[in-house]
């Protein structure tokens, strides 16, 4: 129940659209609903402005399908991360209206009422095509939750000049999620470049000495540009839910008196 439903569900009661059994019924499983393994936090979108989003890594997949169906009911956009074939199986036998996205390893579906625009570009870069999937969760998340994005791939240090020939597009950004492995430098170039927020992502992609990503992980947050800050390795979707969140600050100021 994000706060669109919510307003619709009301001014349909006022209106008389709707009967007050219908309404509580709707309401019936705020602030959260117990299914036995797991608690589902319906309530969420009305206190922070996103959704509860289903992390699929470690769940089975009829378990991840029984939470999707009980958000889908809701009326609130659904986000799958870290979704396998499987799990997008089991998930569309119940919901077909699901969309699976195979590189970003995402699983979605779309509110039955739209969400506001956030009115906010959000650039997503990657240092290589190996980073695509990580960059991927990024873009599908800001893009589900109604922000513009621009996506730019393989543009990592080992050929600044590919970077460069971007600069245009970059400074079309209100945030940039910037996703690197080996060694990270990615994010403190753009930083270095830009007059906006930079997300940094550490991606597990390199040799032994990367250590899964956290060699990039120790460079990034290591890093000497100011605008420009971190999140874990391989954690996509949280970039793109911070700078979500970001863009709608930015509109939300601007519309105040």
């Amino acid at each position: 129940m994000d706060r669109e439903r919510l307003l619709q569900l009301l001014n349909d009661l006022r209106d008389g659209k709707t009967s007050v059994d219908e309404a509580c019924h709707a309401l019936a499983h705020l602030p959260s609903e117990d299914i036995g393994f797991a608690q589902i936090d319906h309530q969420r979108s009305l206190r922070s402005g996103m959704p509860e989003v289903i992390f699929a890594a470690g769940k089975a997949p009829a378990q991840t399908a029984e939470i999707f169906v009980r958000m889908a009911a809701s009326g609130t956009a659904v986000l799958v991360t870290k979704a396998d074939q499987d799990t997008y199986t089991a998930v569309a036998q119940i919901v077909p209206q699901a969309v699976y996205h195979q590189l970003a390893r995402c699983i979605t579906l779309t509110p039955s009422v739209p969400i506001p625009s956030t009115e906010g570009h959000i650039v997503v870069v990657c240092a290589g095509t190996s980073d695509l999937p990580v960059a991927e969760e990024a873009a599908t998340t800001a893009e589900l939750f109604a922000s513009r994005v621009t996506r730019i791939a393989d543009v990592g240090v080992a050929g600044i000049h590919r970077l460069l020939a971007q600069l245009p597009r970059l400074a079309e950004a209100d945030v940039i999620i910037a996703c690197a492995g080996m060694e990270g430098a990615l994010p403190s170039v753009i930083g270095g470049l830009v007059s906006v927020p930079v997300i940094a992502v550490p991606t597990s992609v390199g040799y032994g000495a990367s250590f899964g990503g956290i060699t990039a992980l120790l460079g990034m947050l290591n890093s000497c540009a100011p605008n420009t800050t971190v999140v874990n390795i391989d954690n996509g979707f949280g970039a793109a839910y911070a700078a979500t969140l970001i863009v709608r600050a930015i509109r939300d100021r601007g519309r105040k008196p």
